[in-house]
């Protein structure tokens, strides 16, 4: 019942928004990208990276670089020190097993198992990894940011409790990962709002018992 629910919400989503374009992007810049965005706005992780490739024009240059030179350059994302530390652990770890700064190997790999190891680096969860899976490898896997969470949850696919990458994952579509997961999330963005969400123009208003409630 919940995987049918999804499905028509993926259904209107198509319709509201068409399907997003799906270019393909480097995994390990995507990697350091996510690791930037975990916690803060996209406009944080935005001006963080611009800043950090522009002192940085090579990954391995930050690799190399004194651990406060790359705080300094992503300052923008905030906890700066903590996140420079984690992607040069990252990047040291890429380096030390693989002898380049490439996750190309992953390719090769069972989309299970690559998962495996993109998990064990530090700092990475499900939601980092399944973005590199899903962007970088085209792999079928949902991550769930701070607007899925919010409304899956008011659309009742959610409770709110536990882990929502395993209560959401067995619902999506076969094949339809990337296109609903970016457009739940501008459904987050332009109408579900955290504060008054625009619930009269929401394409999904019909579907969802949270406007219903608020409606009584």
């Amino acid at each position: 019942m919940a995987a049918r629910f999804l499905a028509e919400i993926d259904r209107r989503l198509r319709v509201a928004f068409g399907d997003p374009p799906r270019p393909r992007y480097d995994p390990v810049e995507l990697l350091v990208r996510t690791i930037l965005s975990q916690n803060t706005s996209d406009r944080n992780r935005d001006r963080a990276y611009a800043r950090l490739r522009a002192r940085f024009p090579r990954l391995e240059d930050v690799l190399s670089a004194p651990l406060e030179e790359v705080a300094a350059a992503i300052r923008p994302a905030g906890m700066h020190r903590q996140r420079a530390a984690r992607i040069q652990e990252v990047l040291r770890r890429l380096q030390d097993e693989r002898g380049q700064l490439s996750l190309a190997f992953l390719e090769d790999l069972p989309p299970e198992e690559a998962e495996r190891w993109l998990l064990s680096l530090p700092g990475v969860g499900k939601k980092t990894a399944y973005i590199v899976l899903l962007f970088g490898f085209g792999h079928e896997r949902f991550p769930v940011d701070t607007h899925i969470a919010r409304v899956t949850r008011r659309l009742g696919l959610w409770d709110g409790r536990g882990d929502p990458h395993e209560a959401l994952a067995p619902l999506v579509p076969r094949g339809r990962a990337y296109p609903l997961h970016l457009n739940l999330i501008r459904l987050g963005r332009e109408y579900c709002r955290p504060r008054r969400p625009r619930c009269p123009q929401c394409p999904l208003l019909d579907l969802c018992p949270s406007a219903q409630k608020e409606d009584r």
